[in-house]
């Protein structure tokens, strides 16, 4: 049966801690992982819970996370990528304070202690780690890095490390976010913009000794189209029109320019119009500026529509939720 995680409420959370943990092809990892989480959590004490997202594991994934205890396994139905299954998990996480982390062991949870002291000394909302030490293959870095120089000309993102699972949320933070596509790697950025308090602290990443990394070009690619958007909603949601306004006069200063110099062709050299280059500029610019200001304001009404309209949409599935 396919259930529709969107649609459950947590009401009377009884956990002060809740560990989202998104498993994509990580069989080899889940055993070692859990019990290194348990190890730490274990001597914090508070109650907690352990949620564990399978993003459609096309190995043994799956009957894996069914042999722990203790557990809340959500099983999509599909893959989706990381942002749909951090999604689903922050959804549904009971806690007061929601730590994130991978599955590939990358992670230290013996990082979680001290990322919490850090959230609470400096009243933070969220605590992020940064991978300084990063242990990657040099491809992966280039492309990191080349990352992380867009994001600084685009949002002015100044985290060092936004692509660091790693995390320690307030309860409030999560629950203001909706994920998709690529933006898990933007969760700071839109956090920031919403006036939440962002703190980073150094953390240790180990070298993958089991499974295949999920990150290469495909995901820079996508990852670069959502920071356009990001970059997009951030400056223009609320005024798309500014954007096209801006291009539709700049087009529109061009078609004067040819149109006048295509006049002053025909005065002053006898160049017949329907032969001037000029002149078809001019026009062609003209229907362009028309173009950039109508899509502005059809742009405008469909983001007023669809904030005026309910917020549920249904993006993702889930094929069952187990609880042991």
């Amino acid at each position: 049966m396919i259930v529709n995680l969107k649609m459950k409420e947590n009401k009377g959370a009884d956990v002060y801690y809740s560990l989202v943990i998104p498993v994509y092809n990580e069989s080899e990892n889940i055993h070692k992982l859990d019990s290194e989480i348990r190890e730490v959590m274990n001597g914090l004490g508070k109650s907690y819970e352990i949620l564990y997202v399978n993003d459609g594991s096309s190995d043994n994934s799956m009957d894996v996370l069914k042999e722990l205890k203790n557990v809340r396994i959500i099983n999509l139905n599909r893959n989706y990528g990381q942002a749909t299954a951090l999604d689903a998990g922050f959804k549904t996480a009971k806690g007061e304070l929601i730590i994130s982390m991978d599955s590939d062991l990358q992670n230290d949870p013996h990082d979680i202690p001290k990322m919490l002291k850090k959230l609470n000394d400096e009243d933070l909302d969220v605590v992020c780690g940064w991978r300084k030490n990063r242990k990657d293959k040099s491809g992966i870095k280039i492309l990191t890095r080349t990352g992380r120089l867009l994001r600084n000309i685009l949002i002015g993102d100044k985290v060092h490390d936004t692509g660091c699972t790693l995390r320690v949320y307030k309860k409030e933070a999560v629950k203001s976010l909706d994920l998709q596509g690529e933006m898990h790697r933007y969760i700071l950025a839109l956090l920031s913009w919403k006036g939440f308090k962002i703190g980073e602290i150094v953390v240790n990443h180990r070298p993958r000794n089991a499974g295949k990394t999920k990150y290469g070009y495909s995901k820079a690619l996508r990852g670069f189209i959502d920071l356009l958007y990001i970059w997009f909603i951030q400056k223009y949601s609320q005024r798309p029109l500014h954007v096209f306004g801006y291009l539709s006069a700049i087009s529109f200063v061009v078609a004067t320019l040819c149109g006048l110099y295509s006049i002053y062709d025909k005065i002053f050299h006898g160049q017949s119009l329907n032969r001037s280059g000029w002149f078809f500029l001019s026009i062609f610019f003209g229907i362009i500026t028309a173009l950039f200001f109508i899509s502005g304001i059809i742009i405008d009404l469909l983001i007023k529509i669809y904030l005026n309209s309910s917020p549920y949409e249904e993006r993702y599935y889930i094929r069952e939720v187990i609880e042991k």
